[in-house]
């Protein structure tokens, strides 16, 4: 086969696609990897064929001169998949429209797509690709597949939010009257099709099949065909520093923020200094990825290391704390370490840590209690008490049981 995978520039989107990337070439497909210019280089250096396209996104040059979006974003979430974290009875008609209406279309979807469609669709009618997998808002890519009748898959990297509230809206739509059932995101999406002889169906927001790496006891399930396939941990090329050869004589507490809220914002929005300082009576040895320019002052249990492989940074510690984003979750459940989330509302990060502390394997604190107390108990409880450590060991397993990379392949083979 042909496969084209397609991503825009947003790493944090690019890493959970190459374990699948690389098993196709493995099996000894033809995999090239699309995505705008500013992600070229991280495509490369998994090994893959880059093919850029397009102009880079604005998200962050907008995000800098907007600062009421930045702020509406990092304190409540963007609209409409914040109402995920919410009641049930949030989920409303009227909230769901205004979210796609006056934030998703214009500030995600098209922001990121429009730069891109041309020269993807001009690639696929080149290259002719039997299979297209894309990252769930790179929506050029399902555009692309069907303009040259490639079969198509979504291939997730957080909770589907996507698909969830998709369907919550769809049905929800079926009750308004003929008046008031605008689809702001279909609409954007027939526009686009029009260029290029494609017709709107809402396989086209959900792949005729979605890839799901999410352990299904923390996966959202919003009814759509799934593929199960286990998350492997990726991290871009890595260099193996001497200090993590060695077990650590005191237990480790790894402090990792993700890369998506410094790409977007310039920094995180988590107090580090404050949530070391919290740290400080531990009788434990502290591990910070940012680098020490980061920080005002490291108190003398903690060592900044600046980035290292996570995964071989995480399976030698004794607990996580970290931000909840899905990628830092999947790779610490997937080593097995208990974890405590502090839960930014951005996007599916409180989702997340709740079901991970649901099963046992971790503990939960809002961003609005990082008082030193709490942040001190909660780590003390995650390295003292061996139930969280049971918890994150069958977190473990269930993920270790999902078919892996190369399994999947054969799957998609089918299609």
């Amino acid at each position: 086969m042909r496969v084209l995978l397609a991503a825009y520039a947003a790493r944090s989107h690019l890493l959970p696609m190459v374990p699948l990337a690389q098993a196709l070439a493995a099996a000894g497909h033809e995999v090239r990897v699309a995505s705008q210019p500013a992600l070229a280089g991280d495509i490369a250096a998994g090994g893959l064929t880059a093919v850029p396209v397009g102009r880079d996104h604005i998200v962050r040059r907008v995000l800098g001169a907007r600062p009421d979006i930045a702020g509406r974003l990092r304190n409540a979430g963007m609209p409409p998949f914040d109402l995920a974290q919410g009641p049930p009875e949030s989920v409303t008609w009227e909230a769901l429209s205004a979210g796609y209406r006056d934030f998703a279309v214009p500030w995600l979807f098209r922001l990121v797509n429009e730069p891109m469609l041309a020269d993807l669709v001009e690639f696929c009618r080149f290259w002719r690709p039997d299979l297209v997998i894309w990252e769930p808002i790179t929506l050029a890519a399902p555009l692309a597949a069907a303009a040259v009748g490639a079969a198509q898959v979504r291939l997730l990297w957080s909770a589907d939010l996507f698909g969830h509230l998709r369907a919550s809206f769809t049905e929800l739509r079926g009750t308004r009257p003929v008046e008031d059932r605008a689809d702001p995101l279909a609409e954007l999406m027939e526009r686009w099709g029009a260029r290029y002889g494609v017709t709107f169906t809402e396989e086209l927001l959900s792949g005729r099949l979605t890839v799901d790496q999410t352990p299904p006891s923390i996966r959202m399930e919003p009814g759509l065909p799934c593929l199960s396939m286990r998350y492997v941990p990726y991290h871009g090329p890595s260099v193996l520093p001497r200090w993590l050869w060695r077990r650590p004589e005191r237990p480790r507490v790894c402090v990792t923020l993700g890369i998506t809220d410094g790409q977007l914002h310039g920094r995180s929005s988590l107090p580090l200094d404050e949530l070391l300082s919290a740290l400080a009576g531990l009788d434990a040895d502290v591990v910070t990825t940012l680098p020490a320019h980061h920080h005002r002052k490291v108190p003398a249990n903690v060592t900044a290391v600046g980035w290292v492989p996570l995964r071989a940074l995480v399976s030698g510690s004794s607990a996580v704390i970290h931000h909840a984003g899905w990628g830092t979750v999947c790779t610490t459940a997937y080593c097995g370490v208990p974890q405590l989330a502090l839960a930014q509302r951005e996007f599916d990060g409180p989702l997340l840590a709740r079901s991970v502390a649901a099963q046992g394997a971790g503990l939960v604190l809002e961003p609005e209690n990082l008082e030193g107390d709490r942040v001190r108990d909660c780590v003390r409880r995650l390295l003292e008490d061996p139930s969280f450590r049971r918890g994150a060991a069958r977190l473990r397993e269930e993920m270790r049981s999902m078919p892996s990379p190369a399994e999947v392949v054969a799957e998609l083979e089918g299609l």
